[in-house]
């Protein structure tokens, strides 16, 4: 429903103009035809998920024990993974929290390297000298419950010692802010200064807001960018196709896939339910004047050749199937869907208007997954947010991964403000 590792390199050298086809796709025999595209099966791992054992790279583990779920039940053994950077100051006052959206993870700045297959989703905003400057201040971003990059999902293993798969819970985002609640605990984070979030994480910080507070843990700003208040009918259409895909593969089994074969796993299911997801996370806009209808390479596509849009589909659909996890996007995805800051607490309005912290709200003008008047519904209503800020792009939602030059100075003279009020 999000994309969260998309970065600028990407508008450039995702399409195979002419080049090889991208590694890990083959077609089959016969005629050259879009339809034939498939997954190769010798190369992918049934799963993308980090588990034990796995290069470690730069996040560290913290045990928080049982989980209660807001539906009912518990979901016990649960596990956070994260990652930091800065130093925690004496009083204990500038921690900023970062929370990834769908298919991203703790990896918000840094390289590639063991342990990390890419590169960090938000190096242009978080380090020395960045928007969120951790010269100044200790920057967390931990892995989402039910997610596969560290913290507990359907790939860890279970109390009888197999991976989850299919008997995961279903979690909520609220959830998922109880586990970082948790880890702020073991962490002796009382106050963050900032917590922020784009698409899901956007949701997330919503929630932090109004929990965090509950919980004993001040929040005294939150950036809430490109995401809702309450998760709109035209999300839940758009994802109904991309569950279904990942169910109908047979190579899904349900969800208990983790011992198969490599290029076993449901990587066709997967991968379809990226496409459909990816062409929501850009703009009719730039998919018109960078595509068109042009042909790619030298496909034609009257004789079974693709487009150039096509081959750009392909070329994430075969990214995201090599490094994350099929279960875990119907889980994160689902968590989406039954997101209302309103549930029990009085409708969005009254959930909205009960926020206490400064809030600033970012939504980009082409988008049409999480739509500008999602967050100028957020603006209205928060007693101390900002009017609404408005990215300029033609990359739709994905411009909060692209567009640093417009973001950068808006979160970090947000967060300056923040500052210079204490």
């Amino acid at each position: 429903m999000t994309d969260e590792q998309q970065r600028p390199g990407d508008r450039t050298d995702d399409v195979d103009r002419g080049a090889p086809q991208p590694q890990g796709w083959s077609r089959s025999g016969g005629p050259s035809r879009a339809q034939s595209r498939r997954l190769d099966p010798t190369t992918f791992p049934a799963s993308g998920a980090w588990r034990p054992g796995d290069p470690v790279g730069d996040r560290q583990h913290v045990k928080i024990g049982t989980l209660e779920l807001e539906g009912g039940g518990q979901l016990p053994g649960v596990q956070v993974a994260y990652e930091s950077w800065g130093t925690l100051n004496d009083r204990r006052d500038n921690a900023v929290l970062v929370l990834h959206a769908l298919t991203g993870d703790s990896h918000v700045t840094g390289e590639a390297g063991p342990g990390h297959p890419t590169a960090g989703w938000w190096s242009e905003m978080v380090g020395p000298g960045a928007p969120i400057d951790t010269d100044r201040y200790y920057v967390v971003a931990p892995n989402v419950v039910g997610g596969c990059q560290g913290s507990t999902g359907p790939s860890s293993l279970a109390p009888d010692g197999a991976p989850w798969g299919s008997a995961f819970p279903i979690i909520t985002v609220r959830d998922q802010v109880a586990a970082e609640i948790e880890l702020s605990r073991s962490l002796g984070i009382t106050s963050w200064a900032l917590v922020v979030g784009a698409s899901m994480g956007g949701l997330r910080a919503l929630e932090w807001t109004l929990l965090g507070p509950e919980a004993g843990i001040e929040v005294e700003s939150a950036a809430i960018i490109a995401s809702a208040a309450q998760t709109p009918g035209d999300q839940i259409a758009w994802a109904h196709p991309q569950l279904t895909a990942i169910h109908a593969d047979p190579r899904f089994r349900g969800g208990d896939y983790y011992d198969a074969a490599d290029g076993d796993g449901p990587h066709v299911g997967l991968g379809i339910a990226r496409s459909i997801a990816h062409t929501t996370y850009r703009s009719a806009i730039e998919f018109d004047e960078r595509f068109g209808r042009i042909p790619q390479g030298g496909d034609d596509p009257m004789h079974g050749g693709r487009f150039a849009v096509q081959s750009y589909l392909d070329h994430h659909a075969s990214k995201l199937a090599r490094r994350f996890d099929a279960n875990s996007y119907v889980v994160l995805t689902e968590s989406m869907l039954t997101h209302d800051l309103g549930r029990d607490r009085g409708g969005v309005t009254t959930a909205l208007q009960s926020i206490r912290s400064r809030v600033l709200v970012v939504g980009v003008d082409t988008d049409r997954l999480f739509l500008p008047a999602e967050s100028e519904r957020i603006a209205r209503e928060v007693p101390r947010a900002e009017p609404v800020r408005l990215l300029r792009s033609a990359y739709g939602h994905d411009g909060f991964l692209i567009e640093f030059d417009q973001l950068g100075p808006i979160v970090g003279e947000f967060l300056a403000g923040v500052h210079k009020r204490r």
